[in-house]
């Protein structure tokens, strides 16, 4: 028999669960279909939650306090003696925290009346989905609206096979039961760089190999310069246009081949941890005839509004173009549902922040000086240190800078990059800021709460226009 709801989302991540519970509180009957488990058990939330965003923060957040109480508290007078850690609490607290935001959703499903099926979910022609659920026969399920939410998945190469205990993911790497003591990793991302970064902390000797010659190609590259500086600082070694050309277990460790300026090299590590990227998880998602169309990468085509080729049936997060980031997904999600309901929104791609959740941490919205200089746009830069900063001085936190890129001739707000103390919440005034198309005057004018980190950005903007309080003046020249 086929059950008829107003939305039916497939994936439960942070694109289709928030899709789910905006769709049901504008008053659509909603089913989400989710077939993930986390530690045995059926779970929603998506990569985000279980095996991405929140593990990984909670380990980095732990290994930071045990590396501040091992070599950043004595300046404060604090003398601290026997450091220790125990890898299972760290272990156990990122699971209840795992736990508790994924039952959270789980709740606000019930709260809603978002029904939860569990299980597998295809989309097919005429606007149906096939449901497979975990245990039972396949069904049918019409409905007038479908989001198509699945997420995205660690892409893998052939020249380092997983073998999930030695060689693995970074699903796999949020889950050592120990420290490794040499540790290597393929690819200097976003995930390479965070989990290098948590089992750096820990003791390990760490071993990025990336193919690229850039670092963080797409990071404004004076924050790029400042962050590899850092990461070697802290004993990351980092290792550009190094092609792996294969991985192997031998006697318990696992050998690794690669090509370093046209040289072979090797070394031998205890875990490799393969952080390349990520690939959309739409295979087996669409039938042959539903009339959702792939772009060449397998992402599926979308419009403006996240619709697909097909009226009435849209595609979110990971799964389609633009980065993979959860609070992408989630705003996708908002919108969608919305449209759904009659509403007109949309999101501004251009003020999409992106997080490294190192330390220091490193945050950018809005173009990068490379992209404002490849435009031909005239433009102007601000930059203030954090050293200059009295909060960071407090804090004991002065590594880093805010910069702010604004047109020539119209003040406006290209851009904020910023490396240094909460990059992640202050990189938000520049998003807001952009949004109103501010700009750097606007800022210029706002009073800021003094001592605060945010004064940088205040100064940064200042410095626009070569007005800086807090450094030496410096000569402007247009660019």
């Amino acid at each position: 028999m086929t059950k008829q709801y107003d939305v039916v989302v497939i994936g439960g991540g942070p694109g289709g669960y928030v899709a789910a519970i905006k769709a049901a509180q504008l008053g659509k009957s909603v089913a989400c279909i989710e077939v993930r488990t986390h530690k045995g058990k059926p779970a929603l939330g998506g990569t985000c939650l279980n095996v991405g965003c929140i593990p990984s923060k909670a380990l980095l957040e732990s290994s930071h306090k045990f590396h501040e109480a091992q070599e950043g508290l004595a300046v404060h007078g604090v003398n601290v003696s026997d450091v220790g850690f125990d890898v299972s609490t760290m272990m156990k607290r990122k699971d209840t925290i795992v736990k508790n935001l994924t039952s959270g959703v789980q709740s606000l499903f019930k709260a809603n009346g978002v029904d939860w099926l569990q299980g597998y979910g295809k989309l097919l022609a005429g606007k149906k989905v096939e449901f497979t659920p975990s245990k039972g026969e396949p069904k049918i399920i019409q409905a007038e609206n479908i989001i198509l939410a699945a997420g995205s998945s660690p892409v893998e190469i052939k020249a380092a096979p997983l073998d999930n205990e030695h060689i693995v993911d970074s699903t796999g790497a949020l889950e050592f039961a120990e420290v490794p003591k040499r540790l290597g990793i393929i690819g200097a991302g976003v995930i390479g760089l965070e989990l290098g970064s948590v089992w750096r902390r820990l003791g390990a000797e760490v071993v990025v190999l990336e193919a690229m010659d850039d670092f963080l190609p797409l990071v404004d590259q004076q924050v790029a310069k400042e962050a590899l500086k850092q990461y070697k600082k802290q004993g990351i070694d980092i290792k550009l246009s190094a092609k792996v050309s294969g991985a192997e277990v031998v006697n318990g460790e696992v050998k690794v081949d690669y090509q370093l300026n046209d040289e072979a090299q090797s070394l031998s590590v205890d875990k490799l941890i393969v952080a390349v990227g990520r690939r959309p998880q739409t295979e087996n998602l669409l039938a042959g005839d539903s009339g959702v169309n792939l772009d060449e990468r397998s992402f599926i085509f979308v419009n403006n509004a996240c619709e697909t080729d097909v009226p009435g049936v849209y595609a979110v997060g990971d799964v389609v173009r633009g980065p993979a980031l959860a609070h992408k997904a989630m705003e996708e999600g908002v919108m969608v549902a919305e449209k759904i309901a009659g509403k007109s929104v949309q999101i501004n791609y251009d003020v999409i922040p992106g997080v490294v959740y190192t330390h220091p941490e490193i945050a950018g919205v809005g173009k990068t000086e490379e992209q404002v200089k490849a435009s031909g746009e005239p433009y102007k830069t601000g930059t203030f240190p954090f050293a200059a900063n009295g909060r960071a001085m407090a804090a004991n936190d002065t590594v880093g800078m805010v910069k702010i890129i604004a047109h020539e001739e119209t003040d406006r707000i290209l851009g904020m990059h910023i490396i240094g103390p909460q990059a992640s919440e202050l990189i938000q005034q520049g998003g807001i800021a952009m949004e109103f198309a501010s700009s750097a005057e606007d800022l210029q004018l706002m009073v800021f709460g003094h001592p605060s980190l945010s004064e940088s950005v205040h100064e940064a903007a200042l410095d626009v226009d070569g007005h800086a309080i807090h450094i030496a003046k410096r000569s402007r020249k247009k660019k």
